[in-house]
């Protein structure tokens, strides 16, 4: 799969009301770039603008694909919210997508992609009986069923507790190697663990962070990827 990497240049607002502030960010092809920044400063609108459904926002710039192809079909995203149909099993909210293009569900890959994150056993059960970490995998297994060369990610581990977490990057990095993916994410540790490139996104504007060099998933006691989380961290606390 040919993942293209993204430039996007622009603003967003909602009505006259900024909601993202002029930003330029050149995303590479097939790598991680993991974006954070304080509550607020449009990281979310970001994503939804570049997955096209941030209907409550206007662009004022472009956000296009380097290969010069159109964006659209080519993007899966998983929300904060996780989105489950609550009337549909798991598996069927898994195999969603594929239902709404109309086209035929692959029950095998998505009782692959469920033992992938460990709801095998909950395959047949209805949201709302699982907790809130698990309706998190549930949203992960979906966006993974999409099998997208661009994957938006927006705190997709959120909600996981540290092992499962874990757990979760590694799987996703290696499901993922070789897709464009952007992830927003509060956690530092998460950024250097995942992020071929890191960005910090503000109230005014966007700066580029240093990444370790080393492959991703990084180990969790890598002293680059260690002193990467300390550096973020002491400038996510400077920022306004």
């Amino acid at each position: 799969m040919n993942a293209p990497g993204l430039i996007i240049n622009g603003s967003a607002r909602i009505g006259t009301v900024p909601v993202l502030a002029p930003i330029r960010l050149e995303v590479p092809a097939g790598r991680w770039t993991c974006l954070l920044g304080p509550s607020g400063v449009g990281k979310s609108t970001l994503l939804r603008l570049i997955a096209g459904v941030a209907d409550e926002a206007t662009l004022d710039g472009q956000i296009t694909a380097t290969d010069g192809a159109p964006l659209a079909g080519r993007i899966a995203m998983m929300a904060q919210d996780p989105l489950l149909m609550p009337w549909l099993s798991i598996t069927d909210n898994v195999m969603l997508g594929s239902r709404l293009r109309g086209e035929r569900p692959d029950t095998d890959r998505a009782n692959h992609v469920l033992a992938s994150v460990g709801l095998s056993d909950h395959a047949d059960k209805r949201p709302d009986t699982l907790s809130g970490g698990q309706r998190q995998r549930a949203a992960l297994a979906r966006t993974l069923m999409e099998d997208r060369p661009i994957v938006l990610l927006d705190e997709p581990f959120s909600a996981l507790d540290a092992r499962t977490r874990l757990l979760m990057q590694e799987m996703t990095a290696d499901r993922l190697r070789g897709r464009t993916v952007i992830m927003v994410t509060h956690d530092p540790a998460e950024a250097a663990r995942l992020g071929d490139q890191i960005a910090i996104l503000t109230e005014t504007g966007i700066e580029d962070h240093p990444a370790p060099a080393s492959p991703v998933p990084r180990h969790v006691d890598d002293p680059e990827a260690l002193q990467t989380q300390g550096r973020l961290l002491a400038r996510l606390r400077e920022a306004p």
